[in-house]
């Protein structure tokens, strides 16, 4: 489950309940490295940490797609 979240210029990076941060490069999600700085902030955590959601660019991001990128070939 995520907890909170973060970005650098190539990076969104998920802190997880277990302790555990990843970071995931925002090339595989072109509305988020397009977005400005206010949209990117403008998130929330959906499903109690399931996912990731900005409402304002129309993203959802599944943690478990980010925990194993392996299992979602669409993002490698």
């Amino acid at each position: 489950m995520a907890t909170d979240i973060w970005f650098d210029q190539d990076k969104l990076y998920v802190n997880l309940s277990d302790g555990r941060e990843i970071g995931i490069p925002l090339e595989w999600f072109p509305r988020l490295k397009n977005a400005t700085p206010e949209q990117k902030s403008k998130w929330k955590l959906i499903g109690k940490g399931i996912g990731i959601h900005w409402s304002e660019i129309d993203e959802d991001i599944a943690v478990e797609c980010l925990i194993q990128p392996e299992a979602f070939p669409i993002l490698l």
